[in-house]
């Protein structure tokens, strides 16, 4: 077994042995009465919703693929929107499987399936996911400045303790910086050779976001990911009695820490229902229910990972066994 192999292996086992931690954690605290109406809520849920919910996450994964689409443009990558979907999906389902497994993984896809170069697009994917960060950083400033007097002090304890680890983010940025300046070295030495035509693809991708030509669109579909992200957590309110009544804001605010829970652990197990529900406690409901609505909400958005997931990898063959139709001739356009 190779050190990559290795590497693999025990970054896996961190995160989901850090998601199951978490699970025993969260039942400890519950009593038997607790873990009764959790069940009951998990029970309540009115299934009919399940149809908008899987509309809209549907959407929101429609319209990342496009939004990827347009950022390939500047590097004269013009795949289907079909196959930039299919590989978006299988990305998503690789990353439940492996952590970071899926940004290599729809490169690699859409790379073999439409003939192009997968150096240039994993740049891409490192600029995208830079500009989600910001964005979530924007929604979680004007989330706190609204809700400032519901989670003020947990928000700040919460993030108090992140900033606290000052060494940490140092040694990240040095690390960082470090790692680009020897890229750049390696690249200036090496310019002919395939290691640093695979960096120049690296700096290309990255710079892509800044060459948009339709940045309008870009923005647009920015907002159309988040929206659908933030009326997602409003479907799952309205699914729940206990929850029924929650707002806008209360949904912007669970969607920032539910969006931390999916960062902490190999897909978001166990950290996003108990971050959900630690939040909604602030809006006065039970315990018991604030994680009942977390599981229902990770559960149901990670069905419709795999859902879409699986079909992508069974549909993407079958797709591109014939020539592309005259619509997808012109989406390369």
């Amino acid at each position: 077994m190779n050190k990559k192999t290795l590497l693999t292996i025990l970054q896996y086992v961190v995160f989901l042995g850090l998601g199951i931690a978490i699970i025993f954690y969260m039942m400890g605290q519950l009593s038997e009465q607790d873990k009764a109406e959790m069940m009951a809520a998990i029970k309540g849920v009115r299934l009919w919703m399940m149809v908008p919910i899987v509309i809209v996450g549907f959407l929101s994964h429609w319209f990342r693929a496009l939004r990827w689409k347009l950022i390939l443009e500047p590097l004269d990558i013009k795949p289907t929107t079909i196959n930039t979907f299919f590989s978006v999906m299988i990305g998503y389902i690789a990353n439940l499987a492996l952590p970071r497994a899926g940004e290599v993984a729809k490169c690699t896809v859409l790379a073999r399936y439409e003939k192009v170069p997968a150096d240039k697009m994993i740049g891409t994917i490192v600029a995208e996911r830079a500009f989600d960060v910001l964005c979530l950083g924007l929604i979680t400033a004007f989330a706190f400045i609204t809700q400032a007097g519901i989670i003020g002090d947990y928000a700040q304890d919460v993030f108090g303790k992140i900033a606290a680890k000052t060494n940490v983010f140092i040694f990240v940025l040095v690390a960082l910086v470090l790692m680009i300046a020897v890229l750049v070295m390696v690249y200036r030495r090496f310019k002919e050779s395939k290691v640093g035509r695979f960096i120049k693809g690296l700096g290309d991708g990255v710079r892509s976001i800044l060459q948009l030509k339709k940045r309008g669109m870009f923005l647009l579909y920015t907002a159309l990911i988040w929206g659908c992200y933030w009326f997602l957590v409003m479907l799952g309110f309205w699914s729940m009695e206990s929850t029924e009544h929650l707002g806008m804001l209360a949904a912007l605010v669970v969607l920032i820490f539910g969006s931390i829970g999916m960062i902490t652990t190999q897909g978001g197990i166990g950290a996003y229902p108990y971050l959900v529900g630690k939040i909604l406690l602030f809006y006065g409901i039970d315990k018991a229910y604030g994680q009942a609505f977390g599981w229902v909400s990770w559960t149901v958005q990670t069905g419709i990972i795999i859902l879409l997931g699986v079909l992508s990898l069974v549909l993407l063959p079958v797709y591109n066994r014939t020539p592309h139709n005259a619509q997808d001739t012109v989406d390369r356009k």
